[in-house]
């Protein structure tokens, strides 16, 4: 018995050898020694998936072959590294991975999110950008962000001086503006329609949260795949699908009993007048598929951003005092913020840039797959390679930024928009595959964030620092969610009453 273990070693020594010089003589990227037979690099990681990705970049470059494995792997870590891969590559790394989470979620890679490169990818993405989440469209539904911020100022005011849990309320927040904006209805908290829609909404969306956080090695090696959770992803999008498929019809009955002709008022609404001229490619499942892209990826990445936002301010009172000084500079005293201000509150923009440069709404971009071979950093990349780009090791690398650790929004003095500066930062991804709803999730952070700031005094609960450990997941939650307690400023108080 021990002979065969020595032999097993040595077989297992010898292919690692082997593999590392192969990878060399092929003029891949560097990786980390040894690549065992089978699961290849994956004894490595560990959570969160993006620290462990930096540091192994840290010892081995900014460009790293990695083997997952049946499938070959290359993280980047730089923003040179970055622009050659989503600019001068970017057709070639424009596709997605088949993964389980796209066949089962994705709508057999069919949604925006995960399909491949082409003409549906193409459409999709030309619906969502100009047809949904324009900016005149953003605008023209500005009145729902601004009832529900305002609704959740009315509610803070009753915790006055009381824990608060603020990641709760404002994924609450954020949830019943995009569903009001999809559909026009709200899920949570007062004045819901239909408490038993509501509860199967908001228990789909806990399993989802829980299937983001999971475990799955079953795309890496084929043979461990989870057939326990492979069900649950399908349950959980058929639940999802059939919620939005029912929300479709509704709004079909309603437009044909208004016998609306004009103005959509919903996200919706726009989509079934397009189907009207083309309903064998606007089906309600396409639609049902496509607005679920938008709720999931507008909800929890803009909640987790408020919930960091605030605690760096509460970590850092001068920078909270700074900010609301400047709101009072520019708003004044006599009425509350509005969307139209954003644009002149410079120092509130670079606390948004700043937070998300810190902490990443999406630590690691969802992953991109060569379609043909090229070159990365004078390396060769194969075709069918998954890449990752490590978008919080680039917007967290000292040789990039100074003092990356620190909370510093004045970086961002005389910065327009988001200060994203080449691929320094990219909170919202670059190249084709980047977010089409930025300009929602700032309009929505930024709003959000001044009517907190603006309306209340913000206390922590201890003495102590607020925790900013990250936690688990593909987007960037707080491991301990922020509690605080807070009082309306006294020249706000009159205002917070006419609410």
């Amino acid at each position: 018995m021990a002979d065969i273990f020595l032999y097993f070693i040595a077989l297992v020594i010898l292919y690692s050898f082997a593999k590392h010089f192969l990878l060399r003589i092929q003029n891949l990227p560097p990786s980390p020694f040894p690549c065992l037979p089978v699961i290849g690099h994956l004894y490595l990681l560990k959570k969160p998936l993006f620290r462990t990705l930096a540091k192994i970049a840290d010892r081995h470059g900014s460009i790293v072959f990695l083997q997952f494995g049946c499938r070959p792997v290359v993280v980047v870590s730089s923003p040179s590294a970055a622009e050659e891969c989503l600019s001068k590559n970017d057709i070639i790394f424009a596709s997605r991975p088949r993964l389980m989470v796209g066949k089962h979620i994705g709508n057999n890679h069919r949604s925006l999110s995960w399909s491949p490169y082409g003409d549906h990818w193409r459409n999709l993405r030309r619906i969502a950008s100009i047809e949904i989440l324009s900016t005149s469209r953003l605008q023209m539904l500005s009145n729902i962000r601004v009832d529900e911020v305002r609704s959740l100022m009315r509610k803070l005011v009753d915790f006055q001086d009381k824990p608060v849990e603020l990641w709760t309320v404002i994924f609450e927040l954020t949830l019943n503006v995009m569903t009001r904006m999809i559909a026009g209805k709200r899920f949570y908290g007062a004045n819901v329609a239909d408490v038993e829609e509501a509860r199967r909404f908001q228990a789909s969306l806990l399993e989802l949260q829980k299937l983001n956080a999971a475990t799955n090695y079953g795309d890496f090696l084929p043979w461990l795949k989870s057939k326990k959770l492979e069900q649950r992803m399908i349950e959980c999008q058929r639940t999802r699908e059939g919620l939005f498929l029912a929300l479709i019809e509704q709004s079909r009955r309603k437009m044909k009993s208004d016998n609306t002709t004009g103005r959509k008022n919903t996200m919706i609404e726009v989509l079934l007048s397009l189907q009207e001229s083309e309903p064998e490619y606007y089906t309600d499942k396409m639609i049902a598929n496509l607005v679920l892209v938008l709720l999931t990826a507008g909800t929890e990445t803009t909640s987790n951003t408020l919930e960091w936002a605030l605690s760096l301010l509460l970590n850092h009172p001068e920078v909270m005092e700074k900010a609301r000084k400047e709101i009072e500079n520019v708003v004044g005293l006599e009425r509350l913020i509005e969307e139209s201000d954003l644009p002149k509150l410079s120092y509130l923009r670079g606390i948004i840039s700043e937070t998300m440069r810190m902490y990443p709404p999406v630590p690691l971009l969802l992953p991109h797959e060569s379609t043909e071979d090229c070159t990365v950093g004078g390396y060769r990349i194969p075709a069918e390679t998954l890449l990752f780009i490590n978008v919080w090791a680039i917007q967290n690398d000292p040789k990039v930024w100074e003092d990356p650790r620190k909370f510093k929004p004045e970086r961002f003095e005389g910065v327009e928009g988001t200060g994203r500066d080449g691929f320094k930062l990219m909170p919202f991804g670059s190249g084709r595959r980047a977010c089409p709803g930025d300009g929602l999730a700032l309009r929505m952070v930024g709003f959000t964030l001044g009517s907190l700031i603006q309306c209340f005094e913000w206390e922590k609960i201890e003495e102590e620092t607020v925790d900013i450990t990250e936690g688990i997941g593909l987007t960037m939650p707080k491991a301990v969610p922020l509690q605080a307690k807070c009082r309306p400023w006294p020249a706000m108080i009159k205002l917070l009453s006419q609410l």
